[in-house]
């Protein structure tokens, strides 16, 4: 059994979208962000960065003590090797997932997640900062409409680099993107949605959307936390 500390967001859905395409059993355990919810002690002993998602692993591979992992990349590394579902077995495969793994956590979501901020979220519109994201975020659609040139997955094969990806690009429109520009990201994305899994997936993400995630209250919670504010160390 996997416990999946979870809330509807980008990164909740990467996992999400695999446990489904791997049939593996699960169950949600709702992490609340606008509410503080990651900021809670149990829940930064599983994800010290206190972000979602994070995962337990009730029935690791050694057959040892639970396993908890946090940070989307790393999850979705660990459960693609467990069940051998979604990462090649050859080098060449397996290093082109990796790849464009790495390129989702380091370079898509985190400047797409900027983008989100500045466009959609702060109180104050900086024209720069707005220019400045929204316009990375599309250098790297055309990066990545250029590596789906000829190729129906990523990286051939649907792999764990799609679902990194997907639900990024889903939501082109609030980062301010015209999908019609990127026709390859356009037929992709049309691929995965008609997937059972991930409609599986974001119904169950849905039920989670009770109350907007960003009002003034919940914006003091999410924004503008330093280690002070969150329990974190720091030098004296």
């Amino acid at each position: 059994m996997i416990d999946l500390h979870f809330w509807p967001t980008p990164n909740g859905h990467k996992i999400t979208l695999f446990l489904e395409e791997a049939n593996v059993e699960y169950r949600i355990l709702p992490v609340d962000i606008s509410a503080g919810e990651q900021f809670k002690p149990e829940f930064l002993r599983i994800s010290p960065n206190n972000r979602m998602p994070a995962i337990v692993d009730h029935a690791p591979a050694d057959g040892g003590e639970p396993v908890s992992l946090f940070e989307s990349g790393a999850i979705l590394l660990y459960l693609a090797e467990k069940y051998g579902q979604f990462l090649p077995s050859d080098i060449r495969g397996r290093k082109t997932v990796l790849e464009w793994l790495f390129w989702q956590v380091a370079g898509l979501g985190p400047m797409a997640g900027q983008n989100h901020h500045f466009s959609q979220y702060a109180p104050e519109k900086i024209p720069y900062a707005i220019d400045r994201y929204v316009k990375e975020t599309n250098r790297l659609y055309g990066v990545l409409n250029g590596q789906l040139e000829g190729r129906d997955f990523i990286a051939g094969s649907y792999s764990i680099a799609d679902m990194a990806c997907y639900p990024w690009i889903l939501l082109w429109e609030r980062q301010g993107q015209v999908i019609d520009d990127f026709p390859n990201l356009k037929r992709w994305l049309a691929t995965i949605k008609a997937r059972p899994a991930p409609r599986r997936a974001y119904e169950k993400g849905d039920s989670y959307r009770t109350h907007p995630t960003v009002t003034e209250e919940s914006r003091k919670i999410l924004f503008g936390q330093t280690a002070k504010t969150v329990g974190g160390s720091v030098a004296k």
